[in-house]
């Protein structure tokens, strides 16, 4: 008997679902409009810039009988800590529909872009719901327990509503956990 092929680096399999791990730039429009559906239907309070803030990046998205269950991207952010400008790999997006919950799609999507994070970045950043801060500790990210702010175009100026609400996943960067972390700017929601 012939063992399987493994699957590409790009794909990992779950159960009958299938991860694919591509660009925003290879991404066909039914793809990001079914990504965009997904997200709007899992987050009460998505808005337009929470879903610009999700491309630009690397997309996992988990497919199972041609339909996409879930979503989670990874792009490149700028956080400035102890001096330094540092290049992040920060998490957005992070969605799996509703009645798929539950069956390992999340942790499928998160090691998908944790490789990405691993490899091309000096570290990982996220910010987490309440609901979701059990299961990315339980990954290996750790809480931030220092300030923060975002570098706006008036300063820099502290975002105290996300503090204890960050999350980083050490990579090649020495962080200090308490110090503070400072993120580049954009439109909607700084982190």
């Amino acid at each position: 008997m012939t063992p399987s092929p493994s699957p590409s680096p790009a794909e990992h399999p779950v159960g009958t679902a299938e991860v694919r791990l591509a660009h925003t730039a290879d991404l066909n429009a039914a793809t990001l409009t079914a990504a965009r559906i997904l997200l709007y239907d899992v987050f009460d309070d998505m808005t337009a810039e929470d879903w610009e803030h999700a491309l630009g990046g690397m997309h996992a998205l988990v497919h199972e009988d041609g339909e996409l269950i879930g979503h989670a991207s990874v792009v490149q952010r700028r956080l400035l800590h102890n001096g330094r400008a540092l290049r992040c790999g920060y998490v957005e997006g992070v969605g799996v529909r509703a009645d798929r919950r539950g069956h390992g799609h999340g942790a499928a999507m998160m090691n998908a872009l944790e490789r990405v994070i691993h490899n091309a970045y000096d570290l990982g950043a996220l910010g987490a719901a309440d609901d979701a801060a059990t299961f990315y500790a339980a990954r290996g990210w750790q809480p931030w327990r220092g300030p923060s702010s975002a570098l706006t175009p008036h300063g820099i100026h502290r975002t105290p509503d996300e503090d204890g609400s960050l999350y980083v996943l050490v990579t090649s960067a020495t962080l200090d956990l308490g110090g503070e972390l400072t993120c580049d700017w954009r439109e909607g929601d700084a982190w």
